[in-house]
């Protein structure tokens, strides 16, 4: 029972942050996803340590990253690069202040193989959430994304969908810590989107292959998993790297 639980909720956060994930690549923004997952790690740490869902601690450190990454690049004019690794080290020096050892590898690359039924069904409930969110509004944001001008005159409401956006990354971050830990967050949305775009032929087979690899990696990976008795993330990031490499191979 709890296998097929952790397979569910793997399953729909992955397709979830897959589907972003593509849109992310679109806007060059995958690698965001790190400093926000390395962001998280504080949430994380007193979730493990005070006994609640990881999710719940990591959601309000990432929604900070992202508005302190939106202020300081207004107000500096750094490039992204830098301030992504300021928010790494900050998240990173702060989870270890009061992480216990034994509890880093739930933290770094996290643990879906020990989640509970409420857990898993708030996890997929949200996912599939956040993939119909982004279904209903997915045109607006690839147009937005090719450009703003270009999408106010077409009369989308540019600020209004970049709200929405920045909120779901927010969201789907902080399930895939559940998925992958605060360490790898990044190539959980990063890996099945660049797989896909180099085999799709259209948006719409772009974004459904990104669903597909995600989902595929993590069944994959959950299976390597439980026949070698490694950590779940790990085994679902190395599996997504394995679809990339395939996909390489095929590309035309």
């Amino acid at each position: 029972m709890a296998g097929t639980l952790s397979l569910v909720a793997g399953v729909c956060i992955s397709a979830a942050a897959a589907y972003i994930g593509s849109l992310m690549l679109s806007k060059r923004m995958v690698l965001v996803a790190g400093p926000l997952g390395h962001l998280a790690l504080p949430g994380i740490a007193l979730a493990l340590l005070y006994g609640f869902d990881v999710t719940l601690g990591a959601f309000p450190f990432v929604i900070l990253g992202i508005i302190l990454i939106w202020i300081f690049e207004m107000r500096t004019k750094l490039p992204t690069e830098a301030l992504t690794a300021v928010v790494f080290a900050f998240g990173v020096a702060v989870a270890f202040l009061f992480l216990p050892l034994e509890q880093a590898e739930a933290a770094l690359v996290g643990d879906i193989s020990r989640v509970g039924f409420w857990d898993a069904l708030t996890s997929s409930l949200l996912s599939l959430t956040v993939i119909a969110a982004l279904r209903k509004s997915y045109d607006r944001m690839v147009l937005i994304s090719i450009s703003e001008d270009l999408a106010r005159v077409e009369g989308v409401d540019v600020r209004k969908y970049n709200l929405l956006y920045l909120l779901l990354v927010a969201v789907v971050v902080s399930l895939g810590v559940k998925v992958v830990g605060g360490l790898l967050t990044a190539a959980l949305v990063a890996i099945p989107s660049a797989a896909s775009r180099n085999v799709s032929r259209s948006l719409s087979e772009y974004s459904s292959l990104s669903v597909v690899f995600g989902v595929s990696s993590c069944v994959l990976g959950m299976a390597v998993s439980s026949f070698f008795d490694v950590p779940a993330g790990v085994a679902i990031i190395l599996a997504g790297t394995a679809i990339f490499i395939v996909s390489s191979v095929l590309k035309k």
